[in-house]
């Protein structure tokens, strides 16, 4: 039990290692070179430096500390530590993968760079949020909102970023010469940025709602309890064994229930196939599953 634990931990690990580089690629090769406007806690932290004049070296860490505070309280010990191992590993990266020429991709066409920016960040956001972690600043404010409210980490991502990005339009942005940036130039480069944000916000949804699907199995078999005790103990599910009878046949008999994640299905395909090669199973998608280590139920309002 304890070996299967510390595997489950690494594999968490190495997925949210690469959901980083995945992230950190997204930036250095595709959003940053090309110029786009920029959202989340960087995009914040420039606004108020261009309004302030306090510079992001100050604002940046200072708000990653709060918010990772915030979520050591609300989310568990769990969640800090790996979001402290992302936002060490993504700063690391986004220090030498600049070093590599090589990897930056320069376009003309700013819209297809705002897609492929767009889609590379919101698997990596995407594998990190799934282990449990995310990547710092605006991911933690929507993962902490979530928790409370009914509603999707990519949508609140998408409403964070969309708003920093508009405010950007009421202060200066200047060019490398130092010379003012036209509106016009601004504005395309704004409009730009909003579509990265909208595709990485509707795709990050996508990915997590496509991981978490989840599936009714019922199982009509003569082996039962070899069955149930296999799903149960070795599969490690949840299993419900329901009395039923054969209309034609007028025979009583037990069916074995299952409800588990989309991801698992081949899995549980094969065992059944192991132990019974001649069970008969009827799977479908249910809408939501709630409770028992799922979803949590959350509602809007109050009681």
């Amino acid at each position: 039990m304890k070996q299967n634990k510390i595997l489950a931990t690494l594999w968490d690990y190495f997925l949210m290692t690469v959901g980083a580089v995945i992230f950190c690629m997204a930036w250095t090769s595709f959003i940053i070179p090309n110029g786009l406007a920029s959202g989340g806690l960087t995009g914040f932290c420039t606004i108020i430096q261009y309004g302030t004049g306090i510079p992001i070296g100050w604002t940046y860490p200072i708000l990653n500390v709060l918010l990772l505070i915030l979520g050591f309280l609300s989310l568990g010990k769990g969640f800090g530590f790996k979001t402290i191992y992302v936002i060490g590993l993504t700063s690391i990266l986004f220090e030498i993968l600049p070093q590599f020429p090589n990897l930056m991709v320069l376009m003309d066409e700013k819209l297809l760079v705002a897609l492929v920016g767009a889609a590379m960040e919101s698997v990596g956001i995407g594998l990190v949020l799934l282990r449990g972690g995310s990547t710092g600043g605006t991911d933690i404010v929507a993962l902490l909102w979530c928790k409370f409210h009914a509603a999707s980490p990519g949508r609140v991502i998408l409403i964070i970023d969309v708003g920093i990005i508009l405010s950007s339009l009421l202060f200066p942005s200047y060019t490398d010469a130092g010379e003012l940036l036209p509106f016009t130039e601004k504005l395309a480069i704004v409009v730009y940025g909003l579509a990265q944000v909208t595709v990485c916000g509707y795709s990050i949804d996508l990915y997590l709602s496509g991981t978490k699907q989840s599936v009714q199995v019922f199982i009509f078999t003569k082996k039962v309890t070899e069955m149930a005790d296999a799903i149960a103990f070795d599969m490690k599910r949840g299993v419900t064994v329901i009395p039923a009878k054969g209309w034609y046949s007028k025979e009583e008999k037990e069916v074995v229930m299952v409800v588990t994640r989309k991801a698992d299905l081949n899995l549980l395909l094969k065992y059944v196939k192991t132990i019974d090669p001649e069970a008969f199973l009827s799977v479908s998608s249910v809408m939501g599953v709630y409770g028992q280590g799922f979803d949590t139920i959350k509602v809007k309002g109050k009681n």
